[in-house]
């Protein structure tokens, strides 16, 4: 194999490629659960916390606090006000994980959370495990009373009300719970909150989308308890309405408990379940079925440091996520790597995943996967595709992983009725939503770029593994069907930089919140692993791509990111000196789209230049005439240094939940690095031009 002098990695002192990919799937390995199956780990959330304090505090406003449950009830908010404390930041606002800037959202909210919580603090004072402390630092009610200032100033500055409706647009999925928050608060009158119409919640699912909902199809539990609570507390609506709405409250209630999992929590959201038992709570119905039973959930989902998690787990997603990848390094033959970690265990706990029923949150026919193993998830167009990837490659190596021969025929069954219901959920316009076919008002119900390629791609290995599928011709001709009207959706999708828009991940220090970087990674891996011949459109999301190539050799990040890594006694510089900016997640996910095509088309790996040149002399001393080996080879440098550096370990904030709520995983930079470096050795086996250390 040749070797490029010019690559990063041609260096002698560059650590092996092959090493880090060792290294990294060691470390997923020791991730693993005693059962074999993946957790993971969700970011604590200032505004789960606060959402959840403020619930509790409703809970206790409206039964009193002589009960045994009082006096626990109490302490978790005292622990949840311990845990805010430490979240404010400089500027006076919150944000949404403790990497996260300032927003308006999350700053009302934990505004709204200081003032419930009020009565039921006391001492001097509390620690975030909730025991009492010495008032050393000012955590007392003067102290609180200091961060409410300055968080209202954080507040006025951001445009108050006016600026907290402009965030969400036309979308009240999210902005009405926070009003409502605030009104149980006593910070805005009941006026403020939009009416929601509850009562079509007693129409059968399958109208919802023909009823012009105000709120997205996954928030229907918070539209019956605002809605009602809107009802109860704000001024009356015209005496027909208000009959009719008074009418539909106990039927909209028996609604709200057959959508409520046995877990408690709505979706094994705090956010969600919060907004519906303060609202519960603010008209008396504390002790009802549904309050109780959210209430045992926001008991069970408290951390250690006294905060919630955006939702209880991704326990689905990590492991569809990492035993994609780990099945990739099988075909590697790394030094010790074996298949030990594909039990017999793994598989049929992946498999149990798979909803059976029709599932009475959304209506989704049996057959998807959601996020989690827990009660409160829902099947969704993302985590489907990503369990049939990571069942199929257990099936497709060239020598079968035992356990997953054992299994085979379940697995094959299991992902044949994954197809179906993909089929069943792909949009008109060729795209996949997330939860519901044809809901495409509001963003979180359309079709997205990021699911339909993930789509594509499972469709596409249902058919490329060793499974019965290939005989089934019908499902065949449907499916190429649907994969040639996804792709026809994604290039009406392409922006004229060449760049895809994701809808379930984010940048927070680029305009509008956006992440390029993810969305055309992941796209340029459906024409990767598709049958769709598309060159002029590979080639400008390439061309942006390699454009969007940060000094550092990766991709992504942005100034706050730089801030971070020094607070966390991380190097600051590469070892050319040049400061580093990018994410590692964001780096793996390009790297590893741009490895994939360039395997696919040599061509295009060996031909492409870059544009920019000096408007003096007409050239680039330092890209011109770059090729995308180097690209690719300077982003896997880049990967390899921050495996050294154990930045694998740190999570950025680059996901977004429901309504563009921030979180982090910790195991999203180790999986992606792990799929991504896997990628570039396939790449550098395939053309023997491109330069590696192995």
């Amino acid at each position: 194999m040749m070797h490029d002098p010019n690559s990063p990695l041609a260096s002698g002192a560059s650590p092996n490629l092959k090493h880090t990919l060792q290294k990294l799937r060691t470390n997923l390995l020791a991730e693993r659960t005693p059962s074999g199956h993946w957790v993971g780990w969700l970011s604590p959330s200032a505004l789960s916390t606060a959402t959840a304090v403020s619930a509790i505090a409703a809970v206790l406003r409206s039964t009193g606090t002589d009960t045994q449950q009082a006096t626990g009830l109490q302490a978790l908010v005292q622990r949840g006000i311990g845990y805010l404390r430490t979240a404010q930041n400089a500027d006076g606002g919150f944000g949404d994980t403790d990497r996260s800037h300032s927003n308006i959202a999350t700053t009302y909210l934990a505004v709204a959370a200081f003032r419930l919580a009020s009565p039921y603090l006391s001492g001097p004072g509390f620690s975030t495990n909730g025991s009492a402390q010495e008032d050393v630092s000012g955590d007392d009610a003067s102290g609180d009373a200091l961060r409410i200032s300055r968080a209202e100033s954080y507040l006025k500055v951001s445009g108050e009300i006016d600026g907290l409706r402009a965030r969400y647009g036309t979308d009240k999925t999210f902005v009405v719970p926070i009003l409502t928050n605030c009104a149980i608060a006593g910070m805005v009158p009941w006026k403020e909150v939009p009416r929601l119409p509850f009562e079509a919640a007693l129409f059968p699912q399958s109208m919802y989308r023909f009823l012009q909902m105000p709120v997205v199809s996954y928030a229907i539990p918070a539209l019956v308890a605002i809605g009602q609570a809107r009802h109860f507390q704000g001024p009356p609506a015209f005496l027909p309405i208000r009959a009719i709405r008074a009418a539909a409250v106990p039927k909209t209630m028996r609604v709200l408990e057959s959508m409520q999992p046995a877990s408690g929590g709505y979706l094994e959201a705090t956010p969600l379940t919060a907004f519906v038992l303060m609202s519960l709570a603010a008209t008396d119905r504390a002790d009802c079925q549904v309050a109780r039973r959210a209430i045992e959930f926001l008991e069970r989902s408290v951390l250690e440091d006294g905060s919630w998690p955006i939702d209880t787990n991704l326990a689905t997603w990590v492991s569809s996520l990492s035993m994609f990848a780990l099945a990739e390094t099988e075909t590697l033959q790394l030094e010790g790597a074996d298949d030990s970690w594909c039990s017999q265990e793994l598989i049929d706990w992946h498999l149990s995943c798979q909803h059976r029923q029709r599932h009475p949150f959304t209506g989704a026919s049996p057959g998807g996967w959601g996020w989690s193993d827990l009660s409160g998830a829902v099947p969704d167009g993302d985590d489907t595709p990503g369990a049939m990837l990571a069942l199929l490659s257990c099936l497709g190596r060239a020598k079968p992983l035992g356990a997953a021969e054992d299994r085979k025929a379940d697995i094959e069954r299991a992902s044949l009725e994954g197809a179906e219901w993909l089929l069943k959920l792909q949009n008109r316009d060729g795209g996949w939503p997330t939860f519901c076919r044809g809901w495409g008002k509001l963003p979180f119900d359309r079709s997205s770029v990021d699911l339909t390629a993930h789509a594509i791609r499972a469709l596409t290995k249902l058919f490329a593994a060793e499974s019965t599928a290939a005989s089934n011709v019908d499902l065949k001709q449907r499916v190429d069907k649907a994969i040639d009207k996804g792709f026809e959706f994604l290039e009406r999708q392409q922006q004229a930089d060449g760049r895809w828009l994701p809808l379930w991940f984010g940048n927070q220090d680029l305009p509008n919140e956006e992440n390029p970087f993810y969305g055309t990674g992941r796209v340029l891996l459906a024409y990767a692993e598709g049958k769709r011949e598309r060159p002029a459109v590979v080639q400008k999301a390439v061309q942006f791509l390699v454009d969007q190539q940060n000094p550092d050799g990766g991709w992504g990040g942005g100034p706050s990111l730089g801030g971070w890594l020094k607070s966390r006694g991380y190097a600051t510089e590469n070892r050319q000196g040049i400061p580093l900016s990018s994410s590692v997640e964001e780096t793996a996910v390009v790297t590893e789209g741009l490895a994939a095509v360039a395997e696919k088309d040599p061509n295009l790996a060996l031909s492409l230049q870059e544009t920019e040149t000096d408007p003096t002399t007409g050239e680039n001393p330092d890209m011109m005439g770059t090729r995308l080996p180097q690209v690719i080879s300077r982003g896997a440098h880049f990967l390899v240094d921050a495996v050294a550096a154990g930045r694998e370990q740190e999570a950025w904030p680059i996901g977004f939940y429901f309504a563009k709520l921030w979180y982090h995983e910790r195991m999203y930079p180790a999986v992606f690095a792990t799929s991504a470096l896997c990628r570039v050795l396939k790449f550098h086996a395939a053309n023997d031009n491109a330069s590696e250390t192995c």
